[in-house]
């Protein structure tokens, strides 16, 4: 997963694991059926009608998960339900009784015949003060009737105790007008119904289903399908328009990956949120094994969008490597009920965030500038962070307080890990080798269907690598001691320097707005008490101003982030016009953009005689 200032977060065969080591596997005809009827929406809600196998307890516990993988976060799926209830075959309701916020024990299970209940979405209640508020958007849902379904399953299908390993059949009815895109294949040819089947739950819940008006693009690299669907709202975006930036990234990851991935589908589910109305405000991406799910505002300029598609999509693909190839046992065996987390965070978001930065240099998309931009942001990120805590310690107990506050330090600090670990080993190889090549030997070595034990992987690595790697992750991934970042840049050729980088216009650095919010009325202010920069001089902004329109639309604190988001998208000497009050009086100030710099604390190439180590690191 990866949440932004801001990923289908996984053909399902793929990840389906042998459980037959653990228990005895399944009779054959064992399935639970779903039905799903997006036809019939009720209070912005649908129907959902699950039928068990034949069962043989005299009761039985229906769940919904309280979380699921990707998310590191307690959301309680179960409180989306509504009136959930059992009947046996003459339709006769049987008791239940809610046993927590997830779960329904159902009495006299042998004569279970069906379970139904209604299903609430998640986008048109963020931010407000409901349930659903503080689900991550792209692991909630949406119901937008006869427009756009967001079909998480883990948000709409549950699962009985003890069957979470056999088939899932799922038959969802639809409008025609609307187009299911996911990496399940369809075994209903129907313009209004689909079928899927999947081998266990972990694989439904796996494998997201969007239902818009058709707008997608497919395209192939080296034997993957990729199918790109877009919903947005007002048409602004389409998948055709944004297919550019897509494609070139993936193609690049592919190139860069090389024969470690072996996926033949995958799916990137694009929801673009309207800003002006109750939707979608987390955003960022969610990784599945053969697909992602990702949200942003539709408001976003074409360029902008493209380029966090770039950088969001790209981290998500490269879960194919982990946790998809490799990963711990608590992940495997996921409980979706009482989870138990693997201690290696680090590896599962922090290298996959640090190859979908070095992929960028390594194919030509970014310069290495703009690399070591990225890793010294991430430095001062991490900085804000708890960094005495050990990054193991964090990852084993992400749900709970004090260390779910440190989650999102897996996409500073631990790609920082993950880049520690490429410096070592390509200091001990000449050049040879990276943490890439790290990453194919574990996939090798375990694979889709066998996991490591969680207290076994450092031994491992330090096997498949050197002495000094096995000592870095005691010393500061399970250790407290911060890393010194500086040492590492330095066996690279690199040292810190002031760096110039493009700027915002509405910012002076980093951290310091030219602008603030009257908290009165809503309104946006020049700040009086700075000097400002050539944007705001060119046009004749002064301090005191009331920003009330640009280019002829409206703007205060309820859209101020499009404000800021859309000014990333002009160029030097575009027109522009800017509506403002000054001194109780409206006029309109029109002239061009002129775009500006920001000095900030970076990295450069400076030591020449570490530079084919560097090109190794960089572009081997």
């Amino acid at each position: 997963m990866k949440k932004l200032i801001l990923s289908a977060f996984f053909a399902l065969s793929v990840f389906s694991f042998n459980a037959t080591a653990q228990k005895k596997a399944p009779a054959a005809a064992e399935e639970v059926k779903v039905a799903i009827d997006l036809n019939q929406v009720k209070d912005d809600k649908v129907m959902v009608t699950v039928t068990p196998p034949k069962l043989t307890s005299n009761d039985i516990v229906f769940h919904i998960p309280k979380t699921v993988p990707g998310t590191y976060s307690t959301d309680n799926y179960g409180k989306l339900v509504d009136d959930l209830k059992a009947f046996d075959k003459s339709g006769k309701e049987l008791t239940t009784s809610k046993t927590d916020d997830n779960s329904w024990k159902i009495n006299n299970a042998k004569t279970l015949a069906k379970v139904t209940y209604w299903v609430n979405d998640t986008y048109d209640v963020e931010g407000g003060a409901g349930f659903g508020k503080e689900i991550f958007s792209p692991a909630g849902s949406n119901i937008l009737e006869g427009a756009n379904f967001m079909l998480n399953n883990h948000c709409f299908v549950g699962y009985f105790d003890n069957k979470k390993e056999i088939k899932y059949n799922v038959t969802i009815k639809h409008p025609a007008t609307l187009f299911g895109a996911t990496s399940m294949v369809d075994t209903d040819k129907s313009d209004t119904s689909d079928n899927f089947v999947a081998n266990r739950y972990f694989d439904l819940v796996d494998n997201p289903i969007m239902y818009s008006k058709p707008d997608y693009q497919t395209f192939t690299v080296d034997g993957m399908e990729i199918l790109f669907s877009v919903y947005s709202p007002t048409g602004k975006h389409s998948a055709k328009t944004l297919l550019p930036y897509l494609e070139k990234t993936m193609r690049a990851q592919k190139a860069f990956l090389g024969s470690i991935n072996t996926n033949k589908r995958y799916s990137v589910l694009l929801y673009l949120s309207d800003m002006e109305k109750p939707d979608a405000k987390g955003f960022g991406a969610l990784e599945h094994h053969t697909s992602t799910t990702v949200c942003f505002p539709e408001a976003m300029p074409e360029e902008s969008l493209g380029e966090q598609i770039k950088d969001v999509v790209s981290h998500e693909f490269f879960h194919t490597v982990t946790p998809l190839s490799i990963h711990a046992k608590e992940i495997q065996y996921f409980d979706y009920n009482n989870p138990k987390m693997s201690k290696h965070l680090w590896m599962y978001e922090g290298v996959t965030e640090y190859f979908a930065n070095l992929f960028q240099v390594n194919q030509g998309l970014i310069d290495a500038d703009e690399f070591y931009q990225r890793m010294a942001g991430k430095i001062n990120n991490a900085s804000s962070m708890n960094d005495t805590m050990p990054f193991t310690e964090m990852s084993a107990n992400v749900l709970v307080q004090p260390y779910k506050d440190q989650y999102l330090n897996v996409y500073e600090k631990g790609a920082l890990i993950g880049m520690c670990i490429d410096i070592i080993i390509r200091e001990k190889s000449n050049g040879a080798r990276g943490v890439l090549d790290l990453m194919k030997k574990l996939s090798k070595e375990y694979g889709p269907s066998k996991p490591f034990n969680d207290d076994e992987l450092f031994a491992k690595i330090t096997a498949l690598t050197y002495p000094e790697v096995g000592e870095f992750l005691n010393k500061y991934v399970a250790g407290k001691e911060p890393i010194p970042y500086d040492v590492y840049f330095a066996k690279m050729g690199v040292t810190k320097a002031k760096i110039e980088v493009p700027g915002i216009p509405f910012l002076k650095d980093q951290s310091t707005p030219y602008i603030y919010v009257d908290q009165n009325n809503k309104e946006i202010k020049v700040r009086p008490d700075m000097d400002l920069n050539a944007f705001f001089t060119t046009l004749g902004l002064k301090g005191n101003d009331t920003i009330l329109a640009i280019n002829d639309k409206a703007y205060n604190l309820d859209n101020i982030y499009e404000m800021i988001t859309e000014s990333q998208g002009w160029k030097d000497g575009d027109a522009i016009s800017v509506k403002i009050r000054r001194a109780g009086a409206e006029q309109t100030l029109n002239g061009t953009v002129k775009t500006t710099t920001m000095e900030v604390e970076g990295y450069k190439m400076t030591d020449t005689s570490k530079e084919k180590l560097n090109t190794a690191w960089l572009k081997g």
